[in-house]
């Protein structure tokens, strides 16, 4: 017959009362910190689980706050951008305005004024600063201001190129400068026209009318006055083409290899312009340079001042169409940028479901697990209570 004797009880109940109330200070502690696993050793598959997450997480981060730069930068880019446009804006009305031909020199002289003020704002543009030191159009960057006012022009003393985001996502941080406010194509953006001599004639942007014809040439087209009669002829890259000492009709169309230009006025014996091909150098500030400059002249005649509108218009138009391609190239930038934040959101949150997952705690099931502890303690509280009792020396006292 197996014996137990009061002590081995005693030692079993003490026993069985403390691993319950060390489960149940366990329970309370995962209550407390909301994790199913507080140490790798609780559960070594989950918590990789979840350092896995938590480094997915991480990386995610990283990755956002390198797409919010971007963000701020472009943000700034097409701020910048739409000031441009609009200071364009305001210098097209002002060079439209000096063709009035009621205007006198001094007038002209005016508008000139009012161009140079609005170059100013866009030379304040172009060196906005970003708030963190830098530039908004400093290409790879720099510690000065990326453009410089020369009395030959403006030049671009930053450094070429874009910076990006150090992510997967490639995204810009900065635009190259001289790319945007330097380089913006002459001419109509096929062919640039050019009054090379003349006085009493001007010509105007022209227009492509065959793109397959277009044959990078350069084309003259030479006056001749004779006996009251005005002829021309059409040099290609210097060489005689089929039209020569064809009638002139002041504003008709002049047609050659799939361009047509119209030249009005009287053009004087010797008069020529110039069809060349378009090119990426049309800068901001030597275009309103051009048209200030000219508009300051005096005793100039009324085909020079029709010509330097012409020009000035043409040119701003080039500007802005340039400008605003850039800009537009800018919010398709910060619309990916949505797309990008979009999806670390997304990764985030599976990065935070996967923890969770690993190693958080079901509340509604760990509640009802430590209510039954507690009941489970206080039984065996009580019976422990009641093995005090069961002693000899107490039924001896009775």
């Amino acid at each position: 017959m197996l014996r137990t004797s009061t002590l081995t009880s005693y030692a079993t109940s003490l026993a069985n009362l403390q691993r319950r109330q060390s489960e149940m200070s366990d329970a309370q502690a995962r209550l407390t910190s909301g994790l199913r696993v507080m140490h790798a050793s609780d559960d070594p598959t989950a918590a990789a689980r979840a350092e896995r997450a938590r480094a997915l997480m991480q990386r995610a981060d990283s990755t956002q706050r390198a797409v919010d730069a971007s963000r701020n930068s472009m943000t700034l880019t097409e701020s910048a951008l739409s000031d441009a446009g609009e200071l364009l804006q305001q210098a097209r009305e002002l060079v439209t305005a000096a063709g009035n031909a009621s205007y006198s020199d001094a007038e002209r002289a005016d508008v000139a004024n009012q161009l140079a003020e609005i170059r100013k704002q866009l030379m304040g543009v172009a060196n906005r600063g970003d708030g963190s030191g830098g530039y908004v159009f400093s290409g790879q960057g720099a510690g000065r201001p990326p453009f410089l006012d020369r009395p030959g022009g403006v030049d671009y003393v930053g450094t070429g190129g874009a910076v990006r985001v150090a992510s997967d996502e490639p995204l810009p941080l900065t635009l190259d400068g001289g790319q945007v406010w330097l380089s913006a194509p002459t001419g109509n953006g096929v062919f640039e026209t050019r009054t090379v001599a003349g006085s009493g004639a001007w010509i105007d942007a022209g227009r492509v009318t065959a793109p397959d014809q277009i044959t990078g040439s350069t084309y003259s087209i030479n006056f001749t006055v004779s006996g009251g009669t005005t002829t021309y002829s059409i040099l290609q890259d210097g060489a005689a083409t089929s039209v020569v000492n064809a009638p002139f009709v002041s504003g008709q169309a002049i047609e050659i290899d799939g361009m047509a230009v119209t030249i009005s006025g009287n053009p004087a014996d010797s008069d020529s312009f110039e069809l060349a091909p378009a090119e990426p150098t049309l800068s901001v500030f030597d275009a309103i340079d051009r048209v200030v400059n000219e508009l300051k002249t005096p005793l100039r005649t009324t085909a020079q001042i029709t010509q330097t509108v012409q020009n000035g218009l043409r040119d701003l138009d080039s500007l802005s169409d340039h400008l605003q391609s850039t800009r537009s190239m800018t919010g398709e930038v910060l619309n990916r940028i949505d797309g990008v934040s979009g999806r670390l959101d997304d990764l985030k949150l599976f990065g935070e479901t996967t923890r969770s997952d690993a190693e958080d705690l079901d509340m509604v099931q760990a509640i009802s697990d430590f209510q039954n502890q507690q009941t489970g303690y206080q039984a065996a509280l009580q019976t422990y209570s009641s093995m005090q009792r069961m002693s000899l020396f107490d039924y001896i006292k009775t």
